[in-house]
């Protein structure tokens, strides 16, 4: 008797041309090797070119594929230049994960608030308006294309000193939404996810002592994820069979959110 198949929708991303930024580390790095372990041919881009490189490297050595590019996300013509010249490498592009980031944080009245702000709001949020852009031709093109923004937990609430940072990630939900609502006639859905407290290169300053204890207090699950945790998730959102989920704000926060004390 042959196998039937009882469902529709795949959950199989074999295949796809994902691009990723912010790929050298962190979550970045677990999405891109996540993907690429799933089938996924993958445009690895960051800022910083020799850890890139290691982990282009290091998916090639596993049997799949991916190709470097080192970009500035601060830089608009480059961002259009790299992005070209991803099409034209792979001829597609069917998921899109803005996961790149930085983290500046500054007083209100502090000497370098505004240089702060500016940089936080152009790498954060519109290098995520810029990538899309760029990438929307190939994106009408695909069978089920995928837009992920990685916001934070930090534009669902705030922190002491963070208001550029604050002010981006929210921005980052908001982006989210419109999008959503303004692309999904076209069959793109769009959604970010949220990181809480994970262990990355931002984090990695923080003494374990006081991770633990602010873990103790504030998170549910009483402990920081694993940069992993948040690309399974991502994962999840760029399914095929992920066909009816847009516009959502999903934290991956090991419930820190619902916390009230």
């Amino acid at each position: 008797m042959s196998e039937q198949r009882l469902s529709q929708l795949s959950r199989s991303i074999e295949g796809s041309v994902a691009i990723v930024t912010g790929a050298a580390s962190g979550m970045g790095a677990a999405t891109a090797r996540l993907f690429a372990e799933q089938g996924a041919r993958v445009a690895a881009i960051d800022l910083n070119a020799e850890p890139l490189a290691e982990v282009v490297a290091e998916i090639e050595a596993a049997g799949r594929e991916a190709r470097a590019w080192t970009l500035d996300l601060d830089d608009g013509e480059a961002i259009r230049s790299v992005f070209a010249e991803i099409g034209d490498h792979f001829g597609a592009m069917d998921i899109l994960v803005n996961n790149a980031g930085i983290s500046r944080f500054a007083p209100i009245d502090a000497d370098d608030y505004e240089a702060a702000w500016d940089l936080s709001l152009s790498v954060l949020l519109t290098a995520h308006t810029r990538t899309i852009r760029a990438a929307l031709p190939h994106l009408r093109q695909a069978a089920h294309p995928r837009i992920v923004n990685i916001a934070s937990t930090e534009g669902l609430g705030a922190t002491k000193f963070g208001s550029p940072y604050t002010a981006a990630k929210t921005g980052v939900i908001g982006l989210t939404r419109s999008l959503a609502v303004e692309l999904g006639g076209e069959g793109i859905t769009v959604n970010c996810i949220c990181p809480g407290p994970i262990n990355t290169g931002m984090t990695s300053a923080i003494p374990d002592e006081a991770k633990a204890e602010f873990a103790r207090r504030r998170v549910a699950l009483k402990r920081y994820a694993d940069p992993e945790e948040v690309a399974q998730t991502t994962l999840s959102l760029v399914l095929p069979a992920a066909s009816f989920i847009t516009g959502v704000a999903l934290p991956v926060d090991g419930g820190l959110t619902i916390r009230n004390a």
